[in-house]
């Protein structure tokens, strides 16, 4: 098995890890390399990782500080696995490394093993060349179970680091018939969907200057009012210039009266569309927007070709109203490789 390192986009400069910093102009992304195709294409097709790996992923992550690098694990078939790496300098002469969404293996166990072990012999190579240390390298993996090849690393309590994604989520499944979906849902779900619909309540996408600027109002609204700390424009209207070439992205309003009252940031990638971010208003709760949004979500993402509907992130109690929204319309329940994240200290 050759063992090839990917080229790929690496940030001018390091940032200090704060919310607060100031990206780097975001520009056209250049064409893709024959290698970033691959890999794209590669990623796509496996159900087991997302569009973390992916070069536009990538691309955005590099205008909030982090750099990379990547290593592909070449067969007889093409890529057999591997896995794109994030650097970050949270000190000057300190680093660490990420690996969000992998790594990438094969579903063979034996294949999958040994593909693991040569990863971390090439991430270990790499570690010896830095300037600096390399703290720790921490994997995200999208795993329901954790392979028993996987050892020497220790899981990271939800909440303890800022550098952490969630574990958890649920997933809705869009590959039955539209009728057989309702079925599934719980009645509240159904119900609420039908008040919307009763109550004149429209969907739309808007991704201009002025949809960026309606979601982040609802979304900081939203914040505020479960008392989160809400990520600044300049971190959104990046992610979606560089989803934007491939398609991979939309944002979608719930309108009542001709006032936008729910928002869901859509990221779609292989076999899933996923509500990444969003929100909703206080006002006109009655009229359930955040329930139908959802399902015209479904219906699009459906109709796009994607299998399931990730309403992404670690369950909030069930007194919020995001809670009863994702609970209502959601069909399976699924925790992600021992729902933490795994670091091993290098």
């Amino acid at each position: 098995m050759d063992n090839q390192l990917m080229p790929g986009l690496v940030a001018a400069s390091a940032c200090p890890p704060s919310e607060e910093m100031i990206p780097a102009p975001v520009t056209p992304p250049p064409e893709l390399s024959d290698n970033w195709k691959a890999w794209n294409e590669f990623v796509e097709a496996n159900p087991e990782t997302g569009f973390m790996q992916s070069s536009w992923w990538v691309d955005f992550r590099n205008t909030c500080g982090f750099e990379n690098f990547g290593i592909t694990l070449k067969g007889e078939d093409g890529i057999a696995g591997g896995a794109v790496v994030l650097k970050f300098w949270y000190a000057d002469d300190h680093c660490f490394y990420y690996i969000q969404d992998g790594p990438v293996l094969p579903r063979d166990p034996l294949a999958a093993e040994e593909v693991f072990s040569v990863l971390l012999t090439e991430i270990e190579e790499r570690r010896e060349t830095e300037p600096g240390t390399v703290s720790h390298l921490r994997i995200e993996p999208r795993w329901l179970s954790l392979p028993n090849f996987v050892r020497g690393f220790r899981a990271i309590p939800p909440l303890a680091d800022p550098y952490l994604e969630a574990r958890d989520t649920r997933c809705i499944d869009l590959r039955p018939s539209e009728a057989a979906i309702l079925a599934q849902m719980k009645p509240k779900g159904r119900y609420n969907i039908h008040v919307a619909h009763k109550h004149g309540v429209s969907i739309t996408e808007d991704t201009s200057e002025q949809g960026l600027a309606d979601f982040q109002s609802i979304y900081e609204e939203t914040a505020a009012r479960q008392g989160m700390r809400a990520k600044p424009p300049d971190y959104f209207q990046p992610l979606v210039s560089v989803f934007a070439p491939a398609r991979h992205r939309s944002i979608f309003f719930a309108e009542y009266r001709g006032e936008r009252m729910a928002t869901a940031l859509v990221i779609y990638f292989g076999v899933r569309a996923t509500y990444f971010f969003g929100g909703s208003r206080e006002v006109h709760r009655h009229v359930m927007a955040p329930y139908l949004l959802h399902f015209e979500i479904m219906r699009k993402a459906k109709a796009l070709g994607h299998q399931w509907y990730d309403l992404w992130g670690v369950i909030s109690p069930p007194s919020k109203p995001s809670s009863a929204v994702r609970k209502s319309t959601s069909c399976r329940l699924s925790t992600m490789s021992t729902t933490m994240p795994l670091t091993i200290v290098m």
